[in-house]
C-alpha cells in the first residue's frame, strides 16, 4: 500500500537489470503514448505494465476490472470516485488506504494538489502513482532498465507489498516475491503492447 499500513499504513535470485522482456529495456521515446486520460506522465506500455504489477502486488488488480480502482484496505469497495473515500478500516492493521494503489488520504491530498487532480478517477490514480514512482527516483531507472531488483527496492518504501533488497517487506508485512512480480509484469507488458498496437 502507498505507505498504506506503514506499521499502522521474478526470479528466485535477484533480478538483473537486463531481466526484462525480449526487446531490451523500456524505451520511452519509442512508445510515447498517453492512454486513459491526460496528465504530466506519459503512460507507455511498459509503464502500464508496471502500474498493473503494483496493483497485482497490492491486491487491487481484480483481473483488470474497473472496480480495482475502488478497493479499500481489506478488500471492500467504495462507491464514488469523486474523491478519496477516507474510510478507515480496522483489520489486522488499521488503514484508510484506498484505490488501485492504496493511497493513504494524506498521500493522495498532497499528490492530487501538486498534480491538480480533481477526482479519484482511474486516470488520476495512475498519474498519482507515477508521481510517487518518480518521487522515489525509480521512474527513469525503470524506463532505462525495466523492472528489476533496484526498481522494486526503491518502490518498497511506498508500497509495502513490494520486496525490499532483502526480499521481504520494508515494513515487515506480507510481500509478493520477485519471481511472482516479474512473471506478472511480463504478461502485463505483452498485453499492454498488444493494446497499444490496436
Amino acid at each position: 500500500m502507498a505507505l498504506a499500513l506503514c506499521l499502522a499504513a521474478v526470479l528466485p535470485t535477484p533480478l538483473a537489470a537486463s531481466a526484462t522482456l525480449p526487446g531490451g529495456p523500456a524505451k520511452l521515446a519509442a512508445t510515447q503514448t498517453v492512454q486513459q486520460g491526460s496528465g504530466p506522465y506519459a503512460i507507455t506500455p511498459e509503464r502500464r505494465a508496471l502500474l498493473e504489477t503494483i496493483r497485482f502486488a497490492e491486491g487491487t488488480w481484480k483481473d483488470g476490472r474497473p472496480e480495482g480502482y475502488r478497493v479499500l484496505y481489506g478488500g471492500g469497495l467504495f462507491a464514488s470516485l469523486a474523491r478519496h473515500p477516507e474510510i478507515t478500516v480496522r483489520r489486522r492493521y488499521t488503514s484508510a488506504a484506498a484505490g488501485a494503489y492504496q493511497f493513504l488520504p494524506g498521500t493522495w491530498h498532497e499528490v492530487s494538489r501538486r498534480l491538480r487532480l480533481r477526482s479519484f478517477e482511474p486516470h488520476n490514480q495512475d498519474q498519482a502513482a507515477l508521481h510517487l514512482i518518480q518521487r522515489r527516483r525509480a521512474l527513469q531507472l525503470f524506463d532505462q532498465q525495466g523492472l528489476g531488483t533496484e526498481v522494486m527496492a526503491r518502490l518498497a518504501p511506498e508500497w509495502a507489498s513490494l520486496p525490499a533488497r532483502h526480499g521481504g517487506s520494508y515494513y515487515g508485512q506480507p510481500v509478493k516475491s520477485r519471481y511472482e512480480l516479474l512473471n506478472f509484469y511480463r504478461i502485463a507488458l505483452v498485453r499492454a503492447r498488444q493494446s497499444a498496437a490496436t
